[in-house]
């Protein structure tokens, strides 16, 4: 969270290259931390420093890649940065079953050593050169995107008068942020956000095992089985993202949500009804991997993707802010609550989970944007009120 809260600032200040730069210092220094601590409180520091980092790059690395990327590709782009997440996870945990904590702290230094060292190598953001006055540059950083033989003009002239349009307006605070002509953008964002964590992503996730446990199933079996879901699920998340479109995506990946904490819910009821004792198990499962294989395909990564969309480039520093920072206080409050929610009741804990991602379907059917095959500029000109009456 304290990543979140100056990730916007530093990105708007420092541009998103060295945004970047930092969050790998703060995770280099915390996993050394680990590696080498000899008491308790050497390990805190670390994971504080590696959270710092981590709250850095969540916001940073969608907002860098939907700026330089172009508009037939930007969805499926940004998805990625979720698969490689989910590829990351899960190498980590396979590593994890061999080797001990220190080693793992250790390998860990690894990836962030390879973005640090190869920062110097990639363009800059066009639109945040652009938008604090270096057009020579953004120039050539969309030109150098785009390939030597492109023609890149109408996208540069887009992005500058976009630009100079809004510089006009007053860089907004994150109290700036809660104003009527932000209003739609602002509630997208973080509805978004708030409905991925309190859907329970995390909670099924982080305690997996504990919920395989106590449905009577094997906890190895489950865990294989929630990584060889996530991964191809998505990939097809990705592949789609730009034919099928944002809004499409997102709605039967919150139905899927939906009937998965349901099956999981019934598992349990059955449980405390002392009925059916060969399904339960089989229920908890089949829910589970429902649940985390539609989520794979369009929660997951999709609310990112519309967060680096969505915000104009005067805001976009505040409200990338405080949408990050909505989103891990979201999953901190569930993954807390989590273990207190289940031993009050376990099917009530998914009853409300499914209900959470029933409501996720109406929000998405009347609120959410189509941002597919669309400029960030249309979208934000589409959604910003300011821009509108330009």
């Amino acid at each position: 969270m304290i990543g979140a809260v100056v990730s916007g600032r530093i990105a708007d200040y420092a541009g998103r290259r060295v945004a970047m730069g930092f969050s790998q210092v703060f995770c280099i220094l915390g996993w050394l931390a680990i590696t080498f601590s000899k008491v308790a409180w050497w390990l805190y520091v670390g994971r504080l420093l590696v959270g710092c980092g981590i709250g850095l790059l969540s916001y940073v690395v969608p907002v860098y890649v939907a700026e330089i990327t172009p508009k037939n590709l930007r969805g499926a782009f940004t998805a990625v940065h979720q698969l490689m997440i989910c590829c990351g996870m899960s190498l980590t945990y396979l590593i994890g079953a061999y080797v001990n904590w220190r080693i793992l702290a250790t390998i860990g230094i690894i990836p962030c050593l390879v973005q640090l060292l190869s920062l110097p190598f990639i363009p800059d953001s066009p639109r945040w050169l652009a938008k604090v006055g270096r057009l020579k540059e953004s120039d050539s950083a969309l030109q150098r995107l785009r390939g030597k033989n492109a023609d890149f003009y109408q996208e540069a002239t887009e992005i500058r008068d976009y630009t100079e349009a809004f510089q006009k307006q007053t860089e907004a605070s994150i109290i700036g942020l809660f104003q009527i002509q932000y209003l739609k953008s602002l509630t997208v964002g973080v509805g978004l956000m708030i409905l991925q964590q309190f859907g329970g992503i995390n909670a099924i996730v982080f305690y997996a095992n504990s919920i395989f446990i106590s449905s009577g199933f094997s906890e190895s079996i489950g865990t294989i089985a929630i990584v060889a879901v996530k991964i191809p699920m998505t990939t097809i998340g990705v592949l789609l993202m730009d034919k099928s479109g944002r809004r499409p995506l997102l709605l039967v990946s919150a139905v899927g949500t939906c009937v998965g904490c349901f099956l999981a819910a019934l598992s349990f009821i059955l449980q405390d009804l002392h009925k059916w004792k060969g399904v339960s198990p089989i229920l908890a499962l089949v829910g589970v991997l429902v649940y985390v294989g539609s989520y794979s395909i369009g929660m997951g990564a999709i609310p990112w993707v519309i967060m680096s969309e969505i915000f104009p480039i005067n805001v976009k520093g505040s409200a990338g802010s405080l949408v990050t920072l909505v989103s891990w206080l979201c999953s901190w409050i569930i993954s807390y609550s989590f273990n207190f929610l289940m031993s009050w009741s376990s099917a009530g804990t998914f009853l409300m989970f499914s209900s959470i991602c029933g409501f996720t379907v109406l929000f998405v059917a009347k609120l959410v944007p189509e941002t597919k095959g669309r400029t960030l500029e249309e979208i934000q000109a589409s959604l910003n009120s300011f821009s509108s009456k330009r």
